[in-house]
């Protein structure tokens, strides 16, 4: 896939559009959850099991989205579109751009500050509803990635520059089940060899076998139209080059309707590519049209 597919504009925000004369009804205002940064439906940091826009059984629905991560040595943006088919099956295409330190780029004598990689998923939910069922809803997928250019992820040791993360995921709604306000909650079990989401290739030296990562999100909603919570993504460690950590975030959202969320993170990425104490911010919009 060409890096020219998808472009990356307007830093630090994630906006969501989705195409018109779609679902504008089927769903509890949120459900339909943001876009994560590989692409697919569900929390930031993490895929849920819901999909990628408010469908009902007999609708469908479109997005477009980008998102934009500033921490300490880096920046990492995202942008592309999802679509979802009668609430059952979610296709997703991303572009994430991953900014690299002055640093980095002089002591590998790098033409480019930039490392670039497109990422295309598949979802399929199996079985519930993760507001009206007494069970989760659950849904599998695969997020197939490639980056652009394999030098730094060569440099660093790892054996492929493509690669495809598998994951199973779980969601569900508690109504009213903390002090009379919503509880979500999802978990993600991810079967990966990405190192930083791929970012620095697939596999290494330390393992080239996939791994089992888990991955989960829970959040309150306070109102219909506000959300607070946290997230937390394990990392395998393939390269003994580089260090790498899990990731978590706390977040906040904000849901006027179902057409605008806006919301904010603070993200701890560990150490990234040699850069320790990766914090910072991740700024989202989210509009959606039907």
């Amino acid at each position: 896939m060409s890096s020219k597919v998808v472009k990356a504009t307007a830093a630090g925000c994630v906006i969501f559009l989705a195409s018109p004369s779609m679902a504008a009804e089927g769903k509890i205002l949120a459900t339909a959850g943001l876009s994560q940064l590989e692409g697919s439906g569900g929390g930031g940091l993490t895929p849920w099991a819901t999909l990628a826009g408010y469908d009902s059984r007999d609708e469908t629905a479109a997005s477009f989205f980008m998102t934009d991560v500033n921490v300490s040595d880096y920046r990492l943006s995202s942008i592309g579109v999802a679509t979802s088919f009668y609430d059952r099956v979610e296709l997703s295409l991303a572009q994430q751009t991953f900014v690299l330190p002055a640093s980095l780029i002089t002591g590998l004598s790098l033409s480019s500050e930039q490392i670039k990689q497109d990422v295309v998923g598949v979802k399929v939910r199996l079985y519930g509803d993760a507001v009206y069922s007494a069970y989760p809803q659950v849904s599998v997928g695969l997020q197939h990635k490639q980056l652009d250019s394999d030098f730094v992820a060569s440099y660093l040791g790892a054996k492929d520059d493509s690669g495809t993360d598998l994951y199973a995921s779980a969601t569900k709604v508690h109504l009213g089940a903390v002090a009379g306000y919503n509880l979500v909650w999802n978990v993600t079990a991810r079967a990966t060899k990405a190192n930083e989401m791929g970012l620095l290739g697939f596999g290494g030296p330390d393992n080239n076998d996939y791994q089992i990562m888990m991955e989960g999100s829970v959040g309150v909603l306070l109102s219909p139209n506000w959300v607070v919570g946290m997230e937390y993504r394990q990392k395998p460690s393939n390269l003994s080059s580089v260090e790498e950590d899990n990731w978590t975030d706390v977040f906040v959202s904000y849901m006027p309707n179902k057409s605008v969320n806006i919301t904010a993170a603070y993200v701890d990425l560990g150490t990234v590519a040699t850069k320790k104490d990766q914090k910072g911010v991740y700024l989202s919009m989210t509009g959606y049209l039907w």
